[in-house]
């Protein structure tokens, strides 16, 4: 379940930058800290 949720964390960060790459800031930011607070490392949603 950590790995699970560690690979939805990365992919919800890089996905945040290649958004704000494009253009989109504030929904970039908002997907990183989503990806963030997904993340085993960060406060998880999920415990």
């Amino acid at each position: 379940m950590i790995f699970i949720l560690w690979l939805i964390a990365v992919v919800l960060v890089v996905y945040g930058v290649v958004t704000t790459i494009r253009g989109d800031v504030l929904a970039g930011i908002a997907i990183i800290i989503l990806g963030l607070l997904v993340g085993p490392g960060g406060v998880s949603l999920f415990t």
